[in-house]
């Protein structure tokens, strides 16, 4: 299916979600985050702020905070993005599309800065293909040369679909997905000594 239609498709299916419906999924989604080798040896990581009943990643962000992690959050500055350290929910205002990102005043940090990157989108396919909302915000920031992080892909598990996603130079593949119900690896996205291809395969 085309990207156009299939993102209406998945946007309409997200948003028709009762408030328990997305609770629960997100609940589970998190926890199942939380569990990764990756997410536990990060030292710094970067999340985002639910827009559209995306999954919610609070629960990720007092995790982070109990184990000491440091945590990065987006905001849009024109036609790029840059993420900045928060130390809790009340450090985010609504900003660019309405969505809550970091207040103007917050230090900026490099793309090399994160260990791990988690990345929201419309839909997902198992390889790693990644439907957002046609900005580009994250494929120009992920495409930076010297991002280290490892990707991970965060949606309900109805937005991962079998068909392979149509692909274009400047997509950037996510190297897991994970959804309320799995977690699937989907490779490196690049050649890396201590990216995940050595335990390539789903469950």
């Amino acid at each position: 299916m085309p990207k156009r239609p299939l993102r209406q498709q998945m946007l309409a299916r997200r948003r028709a979600l009762s408030l328990e419906e997305w609770l629960a999924s997100s609940r589970l989604a998190q926890q199942n985050l939380i569990t990764l080798e990756e997410y536990c040896r990060a030292e710094c990581i970067a999340l985002y702020s639910p827009a559209h009943n995306e999954i919610d990643t609070a629960a990720v962000l007092a995790a982070a905070f109990l184990d000491g992690k440091r945590v990065l959050y987006p905001a849009v500055c024109g036609r790029e993005m840059v993420f900045r350290q928060v130390t809790g929910l009340d450090c985010l205002e609504p900003g660019c599309f309405g969505i809550l990102e970091p207040c103007s005043t917050g230090v900026e940090h490099a793309a090399d800065e994160a260990d791990l990157i988690v990345v929201p989108g419309v839909a997902f396919d198992p390889s790693g293909h990644r439907i957002g909302f046609g900005k580009g915000f994250y494929d120009r920031f992920l495409g930076h040369p010297d991002r280290k992080a490892h990707l991970v892909g965060l949606c309900h598990d109805f937005q991962l679909i079998g068909a392979a996603i149509p692909a274009e130079g400047h997509d950037i593949r996510m190297e897991i997905i994970v959804t309320d119900m799995r977690i699937i690896r989907c490779g490196s996205n690049r050649s890396r000594t201590d990216g995940p291809d050595s335990h390539r395969g789903g469950y």
